[in-house]
């Protein structure tokens, strides 16, 4: 049997997170600060939509943030990652609040449309795991983004609504494009 094979350790921790899901603490619902359009939240593409279309926007507009927060789960994490000029990989950990906080300045100074290009989804129940291919344009109508790169979302979806758990991402460089899979309709 399975459960034999977690040892006790993990039969008392799978235990205690039974019982935790169960008996405690308050719903995600019930620690939303900024109500959602149900629309936002209602499916796959309808939360995926709400969070570019709430990232992007011309020079000099400020972004719908009350949107984008209420797109997140309470706890959730947005992680960028990046290489240094010495080949260094590495990553950020921001709270939704820590990203608005870094992101917004430039954002709204020098425009922003990040736009899904694929999508490849994988379901497991209530758990939804996404490659999501991005273009990042300075103007909706330029001729050509000036960034490419897969975001990896992890979505919950508690019954009523879909929530935002993790953001990770990363930029497409020479040597490692976004894979043609990743294009287009993907698993959509």
């Amino acid at each position: 049997m399975r459960g034999r094979m977690w040892g006790v350790g993990g039969m008392v921790a799978a235990a205690g997170l039974a019982v935790a899901l169960v008996f405690g603490g308050p719903s995600l619902a019930q620690a939303q600060t900024v109500e959602p359009d149900p629309a936002d939240v209602s499916s796959i593409d309808g939360i995926m939509a709400a969070v570019y279309e709430s990232i992007s926007g011309p020079a000099g507009q400020a972004r719908d943030w009350d949107r984008f927060r209420s797109l997140m789960a309470p706890g959730a994490r947005l992680i960028p990652t990046g290489t240094t000029p010495n080949g260094q990989v590495g990553h950020q950990v921001w709270s939704p609040e820590e990203y608005i906080e870094a992101a917004d300045p430039g954002l709204v100074a020098n425009g922003f449309f990040e736009t899904e290009i694929g999508r490849v989804v994988e379901r497991y129940g209530p758990v939804v795991h996404l490659m999501s291919a991005y273009d990042s344009r300075r103007n909706a109508d330029d001729a050509e983004p000036f960034a490419r790169g897969v975001n990896s979302f992890q979505l919950l979806n508690d019954g009523s609504r879909w929530w935002i758990m993790t953001i990770f991402w990363a930029s497409e460089t020479d040597d490692n494009p976004i894979p043609e899979r990743f294009l287009g309709s993907g698993g959509r």
